[in-house]
């Protein structure tokens, strides 16, 4: 049998029939206005990740999508392209196309649910990258024929072209298949690298004590963190976080910037992408922080991240002590 994963303090995931009902039912009386869309970066700035010149830069495709350029090397995070999620059409179409993208070195996995794990979209990368996935689930890219891929469990650390990489906990789940419920593990990523911004991407996550762990483990410049597919909270409230949650999440890990994402590309859950935005900014300005250092970011839009940090250390915006309220 395989072995199966859990989370911290064995919080649970499993939802009955009934509870998927419920929510169904709920979502029929529903009215949602789904016509604001995430604006994409104009003119297109893509040409920038081909000629990075040495800069550590970020791009956000869309989703949990992102570029991340450190030490000469291109990586890229749950790389999904998809047009359709299931039955549900994209609802923004990814800040860089495919055909634009550079030659990739480098792809971290958060965990194996299909809107974070998009085989076509790997298939399509330029480049030969060598992969980094949770537990458990190289075998399933074994099987696909992929030989580049290293496995990790939470708190394990490796190195990659002077790259160092860190797979840490996150509060989820995850299923592909009928029979293969949490046979893999699912977690975030540290990005650290001589000279450039940490980087904490956390893949996909309820609120959880986890966030405060990896606060005090790191010195994060940047917390890349997960606003969307929250409601109805009774349902989602384990395995996404809310706006709200979001906020406190970016507080206990002791980032100096915070970055959402997964939001603005597929309809989850009820939420809208105006919505989670709304919610997070109400909370940002609600416990007075500087408005400054939360980077809501265009799709495609390329940002030099050592630039964007020495310019907020300079007008004396300090990092969070994770005590703000």
């Amino acid at each position: 049998m395989p072995k199966r994963y859990e989370n911290l303090d064995n919080v649970s995931m499993q939802k009955t029939w009934a509870d998927f009902r419920r929510w169904q039912r709920e979502r029929k009386q529903k009215r949602k206005d789904l016509s604001y869309v995430v604006p994409h970066a104009v003119p297109p700035q893509w040409d920038r990740l081909h000629q990075p010149n040495g800069r550590p830069q970020l791009c956000w495709i869309g989703h949990s999508t992102f570029v991340v350029q450190v030490n000469g090397i291109t990586i890229v995070t749950d790389p999904v392209w998809a047009k359709r999620m299931g039955t549900a059409k994209r609802l923004s179409a990814p800040g860089v196309p495919l055909e634009e993208m550079p030659p990739v070195d480098a792809v971290l996995i958060s965990h194996g649910h299909y809107d974070h794990l998009h085989f076509s979209s790997l298939r399509r990368l330029p480049g030969d990258p060598h992969i980094f996935v949770p537990a458990g689930l190289s075998r399933l890219f074994h099987r696909r024929g992929y030989r580049h891929v290293t496995e990790l469990s939470w708190w394990e650390t490796t190195t990659f072209r002077n790259v160092s990489l860190t797979f840490v906990p996150a509060q989820h789940w995850t299923r592909r298949t009928l029979w293969d419920m949490n046979t893999s593990h699912w977690g975030g990523w540290v990005i650290e690298a001589n000279g450039a911004p940490t980087v904490y991407f956390a893949g996909d996550s309820g609120y959880f004590r986890g966030f405060r762990d990896i606060g005090e483990r790191f010195l994060i410049d940047y917390a890349l963190l997960p606003i969307g597919a929250y409601e109805p909270e009774w349902f989602m409230g384990p395995q996404h976080t809310t706006p709200e949650e979001a906020v406190q999440a970016f507080l206990d890990c002791r980032a100096r910037l915070f970055v959402p994402m997964h939001y603005g590309a597929f309809r989850l859950a009820d939420d809208t992408p105006k919505e989670a935005l709304d919610r997070l900014w109400a909370e940002w300005r609600r416990r007075g922080l500087d408005d400054s250092r939360l980077l809501c970011l265009k799709l495609g839009e390329v940002m030099d991240i050592a630039a964007q940090l020495a310019a907020k250390r300079e007008y004396g915006h300090a990092e969070s002590d994770g005590n703000e309220q």
